[in-house]
């Protein structure tokens, strides 16, 4: 019988984002059925007069949609300890930590505010990267994050859930192009600009 090629799972990775070390990831269980994507182009104005109609102030604000799903019924079956004694929660407390602050982040700030230090700097996330294929690994930030717990085991861990993502490209004009988050998304334009070369 013919070898099955080796499935590519998506993946949410998260690194440090002043070191760019990877802090964890997040491999789909399932890949999504479908991805959706939007982009805004960057016109100069709303109503650009007949000079600059064809201009650009930079690349397009990208969105990105998508429904994951997670399920426990596999590792019940073969008896992962984990599972049986939290469910699915440490994978949903992966995914939910992405849009907060760390612990170590607001007891800082605590103590900087008791020692009346008058301006704070808003706290920082951990740099998150969309991976769906070789060609597409995206800088994003997470926008929603929304979570339906389906079904639960007898001490209420949830088992099954649908997670649906909402993720914003960062682009160089949000970062610029010194910033190695703006390095990340140039490799992912020049990767569509390379393919784009295939339909010549």
């Amino acid at each position: 019988m013919p070898v099955s090629p080796r499935l590519l799972k998506g993946a949410i990775v998260s690194l440090d984002p002043n070191l760019g070390i990877p802090l964890g990831t997040i491999a789909f269980q399932y890949n999504p059925d479908e991805v959706t994507r939007s982009l805004k182009p960057q016109s100069v104005g709303e109503e650009p007069d007949r000079s600059e109609v064809l201009r650009l102030k930079g690349p397009p604000i990208e969105t990105i949609k998508c429904a994951i799903e997670i399920d426990a019924t596999d590792q019940l079956a073969t008896g992962d300890s984990n599972t049986i004694n939290f469910g699915i929660q440490p994978q949903l407390a992966a995914l939910e930590l992405l849009v907060y602050p760390s612990s170590a982040e607001l007891i800082a700030n605590e103590v900087l505010s008791f020692v009346g230090t008058i301006e704070i700097l808003p706290m920082e996330s951990a740099l998150t990267l969309f991976v769906w294929s070789k060609t597409r690994i995206t800088p994003v930030r997470i926008t929603d994050l929304d979570i339906t717990e389906e079904a639960f085991d007898p001490q209420l861990n949830p088992i099954r859930a649908k997670v649906s993502l909402g993720m914003r490209v960062l682009n160089v004009n949000d970062v610029g192009f010194l910033n190695p988050v703006g390095a990340l998304y140039m490799v992912y334009q020049l990767q569509k600009e390379a393919l784009a070369l295939l339909t010549r």
